[in-house]
């Protein structure tokens, strides 16, 4: 079984990747420097890799995050989060459904939901979540189709009792907006990804969630 203390301690810093925004540079370096930078969890999301590449990815950042003793995540892909031995695997509302993802990779892995409404939380908590991701929050380039969630219905959400994490536009200017929620974390992308300094990037964040 997930230990939820420490699990919402691993979601304070949550790294999702878009290789896009990385553009040339070294994808494993970039990741690896955000890690060192106090990044607490990776989720792999490359939406346009093929099968193969996407595997291929999630063996390195596997071992890339077993050394440095950060979970990581695959998103959408149970079969992948399986074969690379990932700590765990994220789903939207059009994936697989959450109750025969729990099924798929058992009890000892984590397993994350996105959600944008109460109902939706509780059915993710019903059917076996250990998390939430809740967003977005603010419009972002990342998901242009994303529904928005007002602070008040992320209040709402945040009474469900999982553990959850903030998505959507999520920047050290929004920040201060959201306090008022009380997240175990926030999920960030271009925010980190975009700068040229990641790990430098890593540490202002990490200092300021602490």
């Amino acid at each position: 079984m997930i230990n939820k203390d420490a699990l919402r301690q691993s979601l304070k810093l949550y790294l999702v990747t878009d290789s896009h925004i990385l553009k040339e540079r070294d994808f494993y370096d970039c990741i690896e420097k955000a890690i060192l930078g106090g990044v607490t969890t990776v989720q792999l999301r490359e939406k346009d890799a093929s099968g193969k590449e996407f595997l291929e990815k999630a063996i390195k950042l596997r071992e890339i995050t077993k050394r440095h003793n950060v979970n990581f995540i695959i998103n959408d892909r149970v079969d992948i989060a399986i074969l690379s031995d990932a700590d765990g695997v994220h789903v939207g509302q059009s994936d697989i459904d959450t109750k025969y993802v729990r099924k798929l990779i058992g009890r000892d892995k984590i397993l994350g939901v996105s959600v944008s409404n109460s109902d939706e939380a509780y059915k993710a908590k019903e059917d076996g979540a250990d998390y939430i991701g809740v967003g977005a929050m603010f419009s972002t380039f990342t998901k242009v189709d994303a529904k928005l969630v007002s602070i008040d219905e992320a209040k709402q959400i945040k009474k469900v009792g999982l553990p959850m994490v903030l998505i959507g536009g999520v920047n050290l200017n929004t920040l201060d907006k959201l306090s008022e929620i009380d997240s175990d974390g926030y999920a960030i992308v271009s925010a980190i990804l975009s700068s040229n300094d990641i790990y430098k990037e890593s540490k202002i964040w990490i200092n300021k969630l602490s």
